[in-house]
């Protein structure tokens, strides 16, 4: 799988240049807060558009403004986790995860569902609405619901930001695993250097919106405690 973005936008007074090719594995995209962290994955999931530049998936053309391409988010076929999570409320975990699954009919889609609230250890409150569960649970569920589409990518918005120490180390764990298992290319957008530390393969610097550095998980470290 390859991601290539090289793109430009303008919000305001902001300006976001952005340059990269993404390798296989987890990419860590990391920096203060107002960077343009999050404008960067809201572009590549369709959810904002470029004013100049070009983002292709493998053979798919995402953006292209030369073209005047514009794949709309749902055809783009990318899993997204946000800090707050989208769950319907008025259904249950099972059916949250199961609404996503792409193929197959209720029973197999349901099937598929359990399988995996198991990868990410939530069988337990499958029958529990949203409302009923911890931040920590929640957010597994989501992670489940952003798998349930077979991505070709997944894209992870400071996702454990509200949570307590203990359970975003548990989470970090989690997806860490879960990147491992599935071979899903990952972008984590952090400006934690401890899940810096414990995630990335690779890192993508952040810097005023200027994104287009990556590097290495030490080299990155070492910038960090200049």
């Amino acid at each position: 799988m390859t991601l290539d973005v090289d793109v430009r936008a303008h919000i305001g007074e902001f300006h976001l240049d952005v340059r990269f090719a993404l390798r296989p594995g987890l990419t860590v995209v990391f920096g203060p807060s107002g960077a343009g962290k999050t404008r960067l994955l809201r572009l590549i999931a369709g959810l904002d558009r470029p004013d100049d530049g070009r983002i292709q998936l493998d053979d798919a053309v995402f953006d292209d403004t030369s073209t005047r391409t514009c794949t709309p988010p749902h055809q783009r076929n990318i899993g997204m986790v946000f800090q707050q999570p989208y769950l319907l409320p008025h259904r249950t975990v099972l059916a949250n995860v199961a609404l996503s699954v792409r193929h197959g009919d209720r029973v197999q889609r349901r099937a598929r569902a359990n399988e995996l609230l198991e990868q990410v250890d939530a069988t337990a409150f499958a029958a529990r609405r949203p409302g009923q569960l911890s931040g920590g649970q929640r957010q597994r569920v989501t992670l489940a619901r952003a798998l349930a589409g077979e991505p070709r990518l997944l894209l992870l918005d400071e996702p454990f930001n509200a949570l307590d120490l203990p359970v975003r180390r548990q989470l970090r764990r989690l997806v860490r695993d879960l990147v491992d298992q599935t071979d899903v290319p990952t972008l984590f957008v952090t400006h934690d250097a401890d899940e810096l530390a414990d995630l990335a393969d690779h890192v993508l610097l952040a810097d005023h919106g200027t994104i287009t550095t990556m590097t290495d998980p030490a080299t990155a470290r070492a910038q960090l405690d200049r």
